[in-house]
């Protein structure tokens, strides 16, 4: 076996790697513009290198065995190694061209692009990245060095890496416009025991604040729902199904539309900070660290600006 991974192709580490981000070989041929014929052939040609099975059907599911578990780590680890050889070799040309990799939870998606687009106006020849995925995923990703850094919430715990806070994250109860409570003022937290709570994925930063929530009112949810993203999530407050702790930052367009409106409850909004996260033995390429430079002088004035409008919601109660 030892011979045969000796001879593999970055082309199939890269196949490999973006089927197990999916968890779809039909999702991974659109995103590498592949057919999907063309994905599994290369999928097979792997597993026959390494000399165990990757993937396996659970039910109509794909998912890594514990082979594709392990390998996963050391094919992220050494293309992000090239990655950065490739940086590296890039800085010599200075910041006229370059590229980094940055990961976002999939909250701060809402406003990254806007300050990326800003960005890119000023340094047309950067390119930049941006890897979508909740606190879980981007943990995995900073480890592995498939990233240069991360935009997240909640800094991760036991890991070597260095995070810096680059503006506040109110986290709000959100909940269809017509709630029963929705223009009631100084409400306490159990005036809510009736109601649904709906509730993001294990591994989430927003799902850790809302559990903690609970735990600081000593409060126990009538009923909980698990929904997949925040995108599923605020549908469902638009429909009327329950309750959500979310990000602000995350409801411009719902609030400019008022089809959300904000519990004023005691306690909340609940502050937290956005983070920018880099493992410690990290050295950001040039790109990636004018992109971080450029975060930290103009997140806190975009943000504050984007939601000036609902301050008196999202301030200090």
């Amino acid at each position: 076996m030892q011979s045969m991974l000796r001879h593999l192709s970055l082309r199939q580490l890269t196949v490999f790697l973006e089927a197990a981000r999916q968890m779809s070989f039909a999702r991974a041929a659109e995103a590498l513009h592949l057919t999907q014929p063309a994905i599994s052939m290369q999928i097979r040609q792997l597993e026959d290198a390494v000399g165990l099975p990757l993937f396996e059907r659970v039910g109509k599911k794909l998912a890594l065995t514990q082979a594709g578990e392990l390998f996963r780590h050391h094919a992220a680890r050494v293309l992000g190694e090239l990655q950065d050889a490739e940086r590296v070799l890039g800085s010599l040309k200075g910041l006229r061209s370059g590229s980094a990799t940055v990961g976002v939870v999939t909250t701060a998606k809402y406003f990254t692009p806007k300050l990326l687009a800003r960005f890119a106006r000023r340094h047309a020849q950067v390119d930049i990245r941006l890897l979508v995925g909740n606190r879980e995923i981007l943990i995995n990703a900073l480890r592995d060095n498939e990233i240069d850094f991360a935009i997240m919430g909640q800094p991760p715990e036991k890991l070597d890496a260095i995070y810096e806070a680059v503006a506040e994250n109110p986290h709000v109860l959100a909940v269809h416009k017509s709630h029963r409570l929705a223009r009631a003022r100084k409400l306490d937290f159990h005036e809510l025991r009736e109601d649904t709570f709906l509730m993001r994925e294990p591994g989430s930063g927003t799902r850790l604040i809302m559990e903690a929530m609970f735990k600081h009112h000593l409060f126990t949810p009538k009923k909980m729902v698990t929904l997949g993203s925040n995108e599923t999530v605020k549908q469902a407050v638009m429909a009327g199904m329950g309750i959500s702790v979310l990000s602000l930052h995350s409801l411009e367009l719902e609030l400019r539309t008022r089809e959300i409106a904000l519990l004023d409850v005691i306690g909340t909004p609940v502050l937290r900070n956005w983070h920018i996260v880099h493992m410690s033995a990290k050295k950001l390429p040039p790109a990636a660290a004018a992109f971080r430079d450029f975060l930290f002088a103009n997140t806190h004035s975009h943000l504050d600006k984007t939601f000036s409008r609902y301050r008196r919601i999202a301030s200090k109660p």
